[in-house]
């Protein structure tokens, strides 16, 4: 994904999409942690909520459970 830097006030904000933060369980109130390694940026959430690891925890289950479910279709599927 590239994105452009956006000039804000005396610096830069990148904006993260909501599809982005939904999936690594953060949002306005997440501390991100700023790694520069090499000439990478690298951006880390410091503490993730405790309902994004609960969601992340159902949303685990549910799939496992979907893959049980469904493995004799999905194997079927894979071999087509």
């Amino acid at each position: 994904m590239v994105k452009k830097l956006i000039k804000h006030k005396n610096g830069f904000s990148l904006e993260i999409d909501q599809a982005i933060a939904d999936a690594l369980g953060i949002n306005q109130k997440t501390v991100i942690e700023i790694i520069i390694k090499d000439d990478m940026l690298i951006l880390k959430p410091k503490n993730k909520s405790k309902a994004a690891q609960k969601r992340k925890a159902r949303f685990k289950d549910r799939v496992d459970n979907l893959m049980d479910k469904y493995k004799p279709v999905l194997k079927k599927l894979a071999k087509t």
